[in-house]
């Protein structure tokens, strides 16, 4: 059984900056942010995956604003947030897909992923 633990959340004002860390038992070959605004019914949007290479995908929304970084070694992902607006107000998820499909699909086939508990992130 996959385990994640994500950490970092909280409130803070619109232009702050917050980093999340999820630390995994499993490996982060492919790992990604997915994030559920209140009040939407919609699925968990992606916000930005990473696979084994190093490649990237970031929603549009966060692309210029958001990095994310893994290492490898700790089997730890993090998803860097600057420039936050009241828009990223959401429960982000960390997920990790041994499939590889969310990373080959710019985040949109979940079937295969793990996720942790998530951590509310709050822009004021």
């Amino acid at each position: 059984h996959v385990q994640l633990v994500e950490s970092g959340g909280g409130e803070v004002q619109a232009g702050g900056s917050l980093k999340l860390t999820c630390v995994t038992s499993s490996s982060v070959y492919c790992v990604g942010w997915f994030r559920h605004p209140p009040g939407k019914r919609e699925m968990r949007e992606a916000v930005a995956t990473i696979d084994t290479d190093g490649g990237t995908f970031y929603a549009a929304s966060v692309k210029g604003r958001f990095t994310i970084s893994k290492d490898n070694v700790k089997n730890t992902v993090f998803l860097q947030m600057n420039n936050l607006k009241p828009e990223d107000t959401a429960m982000y998820y960390c997920a990790v897909d041994p499939s590889f499909r969310f990373c080959s699909s710019r985040g949109k086939v979940l079937d295969d992923a793990h996720w942790g508990q998530g951590t509310q992130v709050t822009v004021s």
